[in-house]
């Protein structure tokens, strides 16, 4: 098996940023597969379909731009927070891995940036749908 050394830390993060994304990608194509299933089961059976629930089903979830800026913010809280601590394990391993240092210390930055850039998107899409809301319908 091949030593990973100072990078493992740095692997383990995007593997958790990565099954994290698909994790969230296979649960919407479930929920969506789900919602779904009553129409599936219906023309099966032959019944006849109002077309209005039909329209109902199948029209895309309303989404809140609020609640969106609301899971940026929070997702950049997250991830500057776990960027600091991976910061503060660079300096630890430091100590029994010398070398280490500046490869996690520059994953924990890496982290922080992006959680940075996660706030700061979260308040562009606030005040995008502040003026949205200003507009009216």
């Amino acid at each position: 098996m091949q030593h990973f050394g100072p990078f493992a830390v740095a692997i383990a993060f995007w593997v958790f940023v990565t099954v994290a994304a698909v994790a969230g990608i296979v649960a919407d194509y479930k929920k969506r597969g789900l919602a779904l299933e009553p129409l599936r089961a219906a023309i099966e059976r032959g019944q006849q379909l109002d077309p209005a629930v039909v329209e109902r089903l199948m029209a895309p979830e309303p989404r809140d731009g609020r609640l969106n800026a609301l899971y940026l913010k929070v997702g950049g809280i997250v991830t500057i927070a776990a960027g600091i601590g991976v910061a503060l394990l660079s300096f630890f391993l430091a100590q029994v891995v010398p070398v280490a240092l500046y490869p996690v210390l520059g994953g924990g930055i890496v982290a922080v940036c992006v959680g940075l850039g996660l706030v700061v998107a979260a308040r562009v899409a606030e005040r995008h749908g502040n003026r949205q809301e200003a507009r009216g319908p």
